[in-house]
């Protein structure tokens, strides 16, 4: 059975995408009262065990990360896949939020969209889920740093990610990143076209 590790998705309850249907759900998270299998912070994944994963799975995490810890957290990303592996990333999309502020003259706290958690404010895209901040006192809430595709693709590229496919909508950017030109497994599953690179 394949493997999957799910950094810092907070809880099993959130259900992962249909990409991971029938995989085992390692989730790693650094708050404890989540009840992860891991408890570990992102930039210490090189302390696991070496190509254990055959996917990491990374939503809205990364930018709770200075850019210069990112590359920590990627780094480890490369050490826990396997060498077929590839990483699963999503994160919201800096550009679009700024064309649709600009587009529909928002202020910073007016209302961008809704989320399972709730009313999100365009504060909150920029700077974390001020409700989430607030309740819980962790600072690791914040977002520290932000993405449009064209930064992510280059941000995974330097990082050690030269097969990166990037795609954006609904304020969103995922990417899908490997080490190594994609299996025909991995191309099926994100209908991959690998001449697109």
């Amino acid at each position: 059975m394949r493997k999957v590790l799910n950094v810092g998705g907070n809880s099993k309850t959130v259900s992962l995408p249909a990409q991971y249907d029938g995989w085992e759900h390692v989730l790693l998270d650094i708050d404890s009262k989540v009840k992860p299998d891991i408890v570990c912070d992102a930039r210490e994944l090189t302390k696991l065990p070496a190509a254990a994963f055959d996917s990491v799975y990374c939503s809205h995490n990364l930018e709770h990360y200075h850019r210069h810890d990112g590359l920590m957290v990627l780094a480890g990303f490369i050490h826990v896949l396997k060498t077929d592996g590839f990483a699963f990333i999503r994160v919201p999309d800096m550009g679009a939020v700024m064309q649709t502020v600009v587009a529909k003259s928002l202020d910073i706290d007016d209302f961008l969209y809704q989320s399972p958690e709730g009313s999100i404010t365009v504060r909150d895209v920029i700077y974390g889920y001020g409700v989430e901040i607030e309740r819980s006192g962790n600072d690791f809430y914040a977002h520290k740093t932000g993405f449009t595709p064209k930064s992510l693709k280059s941000f995974l590229t330097a990082a050690g990610f030269p097969w990166v496919f990037v795609g954006a909508g609904h304020l969103e950017i995922r990417a899908v990143a490997f080490t190594h030109e994609p299996c025909e497994y991995a191309q099926k599953l994100f209908n991959l076209s690998i001449h697109a690179q």
